[in-house]
């Protein structure tokens, strides 16, 4: 799987989002301009001691992304689109493109890629989630479609085992 941050502007977003992909085995991509800088103290921090494990790709622009990665196929999540993101099929190399916190995507690029639009659904007039929140709803959707390829799918208690009678 891929992420893709347009222009992303806060670091502990970012961080929360590249911890998110680590434990995903998701590729991070981040397209420039960034609102911070990479070795910021905040991105870091909300990464936690996971940043050096990050599959990690940035990029000079949008042209710069498409074109180092072959002018993919790109599901656009917006809180502007028709179709839910529950509505599309992800395949496990899709790539899930995020804006920047203040303006989302650019209009532009979203009419360009309408039929790849997609949105988490919500109530009243919230603008939107939190962008890490949001990353992790739908990339999550897409592991699940491909059946969690690869994941982990049973946890271990630290100091009993899930068979032991209390």
């Amino acid at each position: 799987m891929n992420i893709v941050l347009l222009e992303p502007e806060i670091p502990a977003n970012t961080g929360n989002i590249g911890r998110t992909c680590v434990a995903t085995n998701t590729k991070l991509h981040l397209i420039e301009p960034l609102g911070f800088s990479l070795n910021e103290k905040q991105l870091k921090r909300a990464g936690l001691d996971y940043w050096h494990k990050l599959d990690l790709r940035v990029y000079d622009d949008f042209d710069d992304f498409l074109e180092k990665n072959n002018y993919p196929k790109i599901y656009m999540a917006t809180t502007k689109a028709v179709r839910s993101y529950t509505q599309v099929k992800y395949d496990k190399d899709c790539f899930i493109m995020f804006g920047k916190e203040s303006s989302g995507i650019p209009e532009e690029l979203l009419l360009a890629n309408k039929e790849n639009c997609i949105r988490i659904p919500m109530v009243g007039d919230i603008r939107s989630l939190n962008l890490g929140n949001s990353v992790a709803i739908i990339l999550y959707e897409a592991l699940r479609q491909n059946n969690f390829e690869t994941m982990q799918m049973e946890g271990n208690l630290h100091y009993h085992n899930w068979d032991d009678q209390l």
